[in-house]
């Protein structure tokens, strides 16, 4: 057991390491991907400030701007990683390895939410500098364990998305542009879900952890009515969590046998 656990510890920590070192390598990303996110906040705090909307829709856009680079992360940094590595020649060496898939997803999204985290930093900092976006959460430690749940509930979906885009092949890349745009209406990433839809459209949207975990930390930051109250809000995403794990889990099994019964996971374009 204790073997086992070093393994997958350490499997983890393999494929981790690249992501977190690019961090360090390639200074270059900060501005593309922060600068760029900015202007698109600015875009909608100066059409908010023009209706005289409270000052806490600005608060809304930023929070949205950086929860949605992770769920860029989730698709293209898990959803699609796999696929990719088929085609690059390393997914054989992942299956052949004496570690489990799941240590490789998990190292995977551990290094994606590491750089991801720096780059929503410093997309929400930069915006509450410049837009004066009140800051007063009414618990820090709840903040911070929706923050951690609806980073653990969207990894955990990454991880589910890997082993059915790799399943699903060429079709992935559609895939992954088509859950792009729609999700970000659903998700109320630039005004409150509860402004625009009926609370049944809501509460659906809900089992998207981006949708959950966005509507509790702006409860919680700008106290702006929400889909669920917080705790059960905090619960579901503890749910999902648990949830797209198992499904991830059991997705790999089923693809790691179809590979040994019918030897065409490997093989592109199969």
């Amino acid at each position: 057991m204790t073997s086992t656990l070093k393994l997958f510890a350490a499997a983890a920590a393999a494929r981790t390491y690249p992501r977190v070192a690019w961090l360090f390598r390639s200074r270059s990303w900060m501005i593309q991907e922060t600068l760029l996110p900015v202007l698109a906040v600015a875009a909608f705090a100066y059409a908010y400030r023009a209706m005289n909307a409270p000052p806490e829709y600005t608060g809304l856009v930023v929070l949205g701007a950086a929860m949605t680079t992770f769920w860029m992360n989730v698709l293209w940094g898990m959803g699609a990683q796999l696929y990719w590595e088929r085609d690059s020649g390393n997914l054989e060496i992942y299956v052949m390895s004496p570690a489990p898939m799941m240590a490789i997803l998990t190292g995977m999204a551990l290094g994606g939410m590491t750089t991801t985290v720096v780059r929503a930093t410093a997309i929400t900092l930069t915006g509450v500098l410049l837009f004066d976006v009140p800051i007063d959460p009414s618990s820090w430690w709840l903040l911070a364990g929706a923050f951690a749940l609806t980073l653990t509930a969207l990894y955990g979906l990454g991880m589910t998305f890997a082993s059915i885009f790799l399943l699903w092949g060429r079709e992935a890349w559609h895939i992954v542009n088509l859950l792009q745009e729609p999700v970000y209406l659903l998700t109320g990433t630039n005004f409150p879900v509860m402004a625009i839809f009926p609370r049944a459209v809501a509460v659906a949207a809900s089992v998207i952890p981006l949708t959950a975990g966005m509507d509790a930390m702006r409860q919680v930051l700008f106290r702006t009515p929400g889909i669920l109250p917080v705790g059960e809000e905090l619960g579901l995403l503890a749910g999902l969590t648990v949830g797209f794990v198992f499904a991830a889990h059991r997705c790999l099994r089923y693809l790691e046998r179809r590979a040994k019964e019918e030897g065409k996971l490997t093989v592109r374009w199969q």
